[in-house]
């Protein structure tokens, strides 16, 4: 919204290509009543190939609108979503409140502007559409081919199912945007291509823009359509369903990274409800224990529980402070990518978590090292590693399609440095100095993903069922416990202390056998 007692500025954005018979005709038909709004023009001429730029101008010139015109006409045709990305920053960059995206050829009615504008006035929506499929036969009436209809038709629902939205219409190019919702959108990553619209609108959805839709009359002239509808429809179906995938975790594009924070689903949730590592690990810790755990969202979450158990936890992380520190915990900071040595004393800790977090080390070798070194006079304590398995089923059948998608959360965490399989971990484990002594599969975490309880329980059972028969390919994690091999310097320590005590011992047991005197009688 434009401030109290100020003109919101309305840019009308009109992109044009070989639109030199229309584009006179278009700007006639823009209402002299968006005269109550400070009203601006900007046609970009999409490098048409007859003179859409020069019959622009010379409209312009004739006055053919109460509203100041400027004209562009790109030197290298962008194409259609390429097109809006310019006039969209030029909307932003000269700070319009709204901008109207109206096509050249005529196709949807500039008289609907006053109507279309008013919900962005009043602050009600962030993005206007004008709807031709809010009546069952409107768009045929108006002349829209059969085929483009069925198809507009199925590729909504499809949709509004996949993305979990409500709209009539995905297909329509009559929107009006706020400026201020496109300024927090990564438009400019979107393609160039006409499926451009389809993935502003994901945008809007993912970031929770408000969408309003009002009906608008449908029309079809002459004008040439450039678009290849099989293709189109393909891509549209694409960028949907990338668009749903992500918020498994099972892909990533940046273009629809727009979740506000308070509502991301992506942010960390703590699996202590349903099988998970964290579970596991927890069944584990004997209470009273003294134990060590490593930064990561996944250790971090077992504090509280661990502490009403009468355990003493040292935190090491490398962020200062932790999101839930508590009073009187130990707390240090430390870095395993930077830092060489631990800063504390381990000897005295009987367990040592590191759960999620060895992957995201820049060298798993050397942070399993140091703590391999601080564990020198400590051969009792347990270790336990968790790590996302990367030869999870899921994870393979995305691989023969060619897919390797890092994302926010889950295997391909995208501040993971290095994956492993169960031999792998087993292996860099191993060649750090420890014994393993077990290693189990854990599930995926469905119920962190799908809302219906009972569905996600039955994934959870089943999933644990295919883990008994398959580790390697149906665990999503792997949880390593292991034990540090008593070290050089321990075993020297102890073959020294040993042999003073079996050298005093020998002592004193000649002391005690001395010989008695030859003759000497009892």
């Amino acid at each position: 919204m434009a401030e109290i007692g100020k003109k919101p500025r309305v840019l009308i954005f009109i992109v044009a290509y070989n639109a030199e018979k229309t584009i006179e005709k278009v700007l006639k038909r823009i209402p002299d009543s968006l005269q109550e709004y400070e009203t601006e023009i900007l046609i970009i001429d999409d490098a048409s190939k007859d003179a859409t730029f020069e019959t622009a101008e010379q409209a312009k010139l004739k006055g053919v609108t109460p509203y100041p015109i400027t004209v562009f006409r790109n030197p290298v045709n962008q194409m259609y979503g390429g097109n809006q990305k310019i006039g969209y920053h030029y909307a932003i960059e000269n700070g319009f409140d709204f901008v109207a995206l109206v096509h050249g050829d005529g196709q949807y009615a500039p008289e609907a502007l006053p109507r279309l504008l008013e919900p962005l006035a009043r602050g009600e929506a962030e993005a206007v559409f004008g709807s031709r499929m809010m009546t069952l036969t409107g768009a045929l009436e108006g002349g829209m081919p059969i085929y483009k209809y069925v198809g507009n038709r199925i590729l909504t629902f499809f949709q509004n199912k996949v993305l979990g939205s409500n709209l009539s219409e995905f297909h329509t190019g009559y929107r009006i945007y706020s400026t201020k919702a496109l300024s927090k959108i990564p438009f400019h990553l979107n393609t160039n291509d006409f499926h451009f619209d389809t993935e502003i609108i994901i945008q809007f959805i993912v970031a929770g823009l408000r969408i309003a839709e009002l009906p608008i009359p449908t029309f079809y002239g002459e004008e040439k359509c450039h678009v290849n509808g099989m293709k189109y429809a393909w891509d549209v179906v694409k960028a949907s369903g990338t668009a749903r995938l992500q918020q498994y975790c099972l892909m990533y594009r940046r273009n629809f990274d727009v979740q506000p924070p308070e509502t991301d689903s992506w942010r960390h949730r703590p699996k202590l409800t349903f099988p998970s590592c964290q579970t596991v690990a927890l069944e584990m810790i004997k209470p009273n224990s003294r134990v060590l755990t490593f930064g990561g969202d996944s250790a971090i979450d077992l504090i509280p529980i661990l502490e009403k158990r009468g355990c003493r936890v040292t935190v090491l992380d490398k962020q200062s402070p932790i999101h839930n520190i508590q009073p009187g915990m130990d707390y240090f900071q430390h870095d395993p990518d930077s830092d060489k040595h631990l800063p504390i004393d381990v000897t005295d800790h009987d367990y040592i978590l590191m759960l999620d977090v060895v992957e995201q080390a820049r060298s798993p070798e050397d942070f399993l090292a140091q703590l391999m070194e601080a564990c020198t006079f400590n051969s009792h304590a347990t270790l336990i590693v968790s790590s996302a398995n990367i030869g999870f089923f899921v994870t393979r059948w995305m691989h023969i399609f060619g897919q390797f998608n890092y994302s926010k959360k889950g295997i391909l965490d995208l501040r993971h440095t290095r994956l492993f399989t169960f031999s792998s971990l087993e292996r860099v484990i191993e060649e750090s100095g420890f014994e393993v002594l077990s290693q189990e599969g854990v599930p995926a975490p469905y119920p962190l993903v799908i809302k219906n309880e009972k569905f996600a329980n039955f994934l959870l059972s089943l999933n644990s069922s295919l883990i008994k028969m398959g580790r390697t390919l149906f665990s999503y994690q792997i949880l390593t416990v292991a034990k540090p091999i008593p070290t050089l310097p321990a075993l020297l320590r102890d073959a020294v202390e040993h042999s003073k005590e079996r050298l005093e011992k020998s002592e004193s047991s000649v002391d005690l056998r001395q010989p008695q005197p030859v003759g000497s009688t009892r």
